[in-house]
């Protein structure tokens, strides 16, 4: 079948022939642990590339593979590699670039449980420095590199504040002093940003969030070239064991096909619902990448090709009881930890973030009680409006 650059032709055939499975429109979940072989020279052989045969499913699994398969043609990368979940898939990519005693420039901004990981499991087990930037200068990474800076993190746009990296730039600077590089592009999808072409090595997404999209799949992915993939596929995915199940790795392949179209209903949404947050007196700051005044916009237009749903707002409040108020009182959004799905959510991240780090890092990374994170769903974003807008009359 001729290849399509359309994302939405692309992701409804790529990786699939009709013919491995009797025609049947839906490729079918191979649901089994391991594959047979019809004598000992042909599973030898296979033996000898495990990585291109299936012989047990903690390792290649024909669903599994088709939904890596379209992942990589979609980010522009070489090869992919699912994962039981974002975490996972976070975790093991670091675990491929860093050495004992070596430094890992990141961002005050990252994901919280991806923070926990190097700033303290990997310092204590393997002596790993972490030095912590905004990131928004290409001068803080500049200055920070030192001999053992084996890793530079990203996650563009960050969390919370959604602060933007430069990505070029950072890319060159890290190859010119031989520094890996990782990305948790989660926000911004494949679609919409692609770093792997900006001179990244890794890329990272949490599945669970807009490439699911439903609410109902924990998943994640690495994509890179074809080596590294294949080092992490024989090295922290066999021996870590964190493989994704067919049927998870099928839901995925169900949620790719409506992508590009939920994408669009995000980004209509959220535009619409950010601009009514920014000319509200009762906040006092809107953080959403695809608004003008946000600081960051140029850039945005500059490494993005659009916008998803996830923005946060700072009340003008200070009185707990009323923004506790103002969270309970939403109908539409719902009180839940994820985003990325099909349903409106609400959160404030000092809930999880002040049990996670310490009040410092708490502060450093500019929010406060009155942060609250808002995912924006595939509602009607009139309706959404008319739901913040009672929520925030009590304020």
């Amino acid at each position: 079948m001729r290849e399509s650059n359309y994302y939405e032709t692309m992701l409804l055939h790529y990786g699939e022939d009709k013919k491995d499975y009797e025609g049947a429109v839906v490729p079918p979940i191979y649901q089994n642990s391991l594959f047979t072989f019809e004598d000992w020279d042909s599973i030898d052989k296979a033996f000898d590339d495990p990585v291109n045969n299936c012989i047990y499913t903690r390792g290649k699994n024909p669903t599994v593979s088709i939904v890596e398969e379209k992942l990589s043609k979609l980010a522009g990368g070489e090869k992919a590699k699912l994962f039981t979940s974002g975490m996972a898939a976070i975790s093991s990519a670091i675990m491929h670039f860093v050495k004992p005693n070596g430094h890992i420039i990141t961002l005050k901004n990252i994901y919280g449980p991806a923070n926990n990981f190097m700033g303290s499991y990997l310092k204590e087990k393997m002596n790993i420095e972490i030095t912590y930037i905004s990131g928004k200068d290409i001068n803080e990474f500049r200055e920070n590199i030192k001999e053992n800076t084996c890793l530079i993190y990203l996650e563009s746009p960050s969390s919370v504040v959604f602060s933007l990296q430069d990505i070029n730039e950072i890319s060159k600077l890290a190859k010119e002093h031989n520094i890996k590089t990782i990305i948790d592009n989660t926000w911004a999808t494949p679609i919409y940003q692609k770093p792997l072409k900006m001179g990244i090595d890794l890329e990272v997404h949490s599945c669970s969030k807009y490439i699911g999209g439903h609410s109902d799949i924990v998943a994640g992915v690495v994509i890179g070239s074809k080596k590294d993939i294949k080092d992490i596929f024989e090295k922290e995915h066999a021996l870590y064991g964190g493989k994704i199940a067919p049927f998870e790795a099928w839901l995925i392949m169900r949620s790719l096909r409506t992508l590009p179209i939920r994408l669009a209903k995000h980004q209509e949404n959220a535009l619409q619902v950010a601009k009514f947050l920014e000319s509200h007196p009762k906040v006092k700051k809107v953080y959403y990448p695809g608004i003008k005044s946000f600081e960051q916009y140029e850039l945005g237009k500059k490494q993005m090709d659009g916008y998803t749903g996830l923005m946060a707002i700072d009340l003008d409040c200070k009185d707990l009881d009323k923004i506790k108020g103002f969270v309970n009182r939403l109908e539409y959004f719902y009180i839940g930890v994820s985003w990325g799905g099909f349903e409106s959510l609400v959160y404030a991240p000092a809930i999880s973030y002040l049990k996670e780090m310490t009040p410092d890092k708490f502060d450093a990374m500019g929010i406060s009680l009155g942060s609250i994170r808002l995912s924006i769903g595939l509602e009607n974003y009139n309706d959404l409006i008319c739901d913040l807008e009672k929520a925030l009359s009590i304020l």
